[in-house]
C-alpha cells in the first residue's frame, strides 16, 4: 500500500488494532514508505525558518520516530542531538539512519547546511513525551506529526514536560497546517477519519490514539501559555498560501522565559 516498499493493507489493520506503541513497533521498517512521514519540504521550511532563530547547542526531537525531526536538528545545533520515543520499533530503525556520535555513513555527503565536521553527538532515549526524563538541558525542541496521538486533556502536561526540558530562553517549535475549508474533500476525509477512530476505540481494546482534528490552534495557544511559554506564529512562506491569502502552515515558536 502507499509505495511496493509500504505495509500491505493486512499490516496496516493490525497496527490499527494493536496499541500506538505496538503498532509503531510493527510500522517502524515501512515507515518511511508511508504518507505519515513528515515530507522533506516541510522539514526544509521549518529548517530554514528555525534558523533564524540560533544559534543552538543542543536540541531534543520529541517523539522522533524515525528521527527526521534529528535530521533537521543535525542541521540546527552544534553540539548534542537527543531524539525521544516510547516505540522501540521506532527508534532501532533511527538508530540505524543516524550512526552514534555525529559520525555519518561514508557514503553520505553532509547537506550545505548542516555544521561542518561530523556534527553534533546522536542520542536516542526510549521514553513516554508524557514523562521526559531530563533536565532543562536543551536549547530546542522540536516535533513533527505527533501531537495526535494524545488526547486534548494531555495536552498541557505534555508541553508542560517539554518547558522543563528547556534552558531558560529555550525554545519549543512545531509546524501547524492551516485547517481544511469547511465542506472540502480534506475537510471530510479527516472528519471520517476521526470518526473512525472513535467507533473503534468505543468498541476495541487496547485504544490507538490517532485524531487529526484535536489539536486546534487556539486551544494549543492557550496550553503552551499556561505550561509557561511565551508563543508567537510565523508563516512558513515555503508551504505557500491559501487562495484567501493565509498560509497553508505556520511554526509556532514557543520560548521558555
Amino acid at each position: 500500500m502507499f509505495t511496493e516498499q509500504g505495509p500491505t493493507v493486512r499490516e496496516l489493520a493490525v497496527q490499527a488494532l494493536s496499541s500506538i506503541e505496538r503498532g509503531y513497533d510493527l510500522l517502524a521498517p515501512k515507515f518511511d514508505h508511508t504518507p505519515y512521514r513528515t515530507p522533506d519540504r516541510v522539514l526544509d521550511a521549518v529548517t530554514d525558518e528555525v534558523r533564524r532563530l540560533g544559534p543552538f547547542g543542543t536540541g531534543l526531537d520529541v517523539c522522533c520516530g524515525t528521527g527526521a525531526g534529528v535530521g533537521v536538528l543535525r542541521r540546527l545545533c552544534r553540539e548534542r542531538v537527543v531524539g525521544v520515543d516510547f516505540s522501540a520499533g521506532m527508534l532501532a530503525e533511527a538508530r540505524a539512519a543516524f550512526p552514534p556520535e555525529g559520525k555519518r555513513p561514508a557514503e553520505e555527503e553532509p547537506a550545505e547546511d548542516e555544521p561542518a565536521g561530523e556534527g553534533p553527538a546522536v542520542d536516542w532515549v526510549r521514553a513516554d513525551a508524557r514523562s521526559l526524563p531530563f533536565a532543562p538541558a536543551f536549547d530546542l525542541a522540536l516535533s513533527f506529526g505527533a501531537f495526535g496521538h494524545f488526547l486534548p486533556a494531555e495536552r498541557f502536561g505534555l508541553f508542560a514536560e517539554v518547558h522543563g526540558s528547556l534552558r531558560p530562553g529555550g525554545q519549543f517549535v512545531f509546524p501547524i497546517g492551516a485547517p481544511p475549508p469547511v465542506g472540502s474533500r480534506a475537510y471530510w476525509t479527516l472528519l471520517g477519519f476521526d470518526a473512525a477512530m472513535r467507533v473503534r476505540n468505543a468498541l476495541w481494546r487496547p485504544q490507538f490514539v490517532m485524531y487529526y482534528r484535536t489539536f486546534r490552534l487556539g486551544d494549543v495557544l492557550e496550553d503552551l501559555t499556561r505550561a509557561g511559554f511565551a508563543v508567537r506564529l510565523t508563516p512558513l512562506a515555503e508551504l505557500g498560501r491559501r487562495p484567501d491569502g493565509s498560509p497553508r502552515a505556520r511554526l509556532v515558536v514557543a520560548t521558555r522565559e
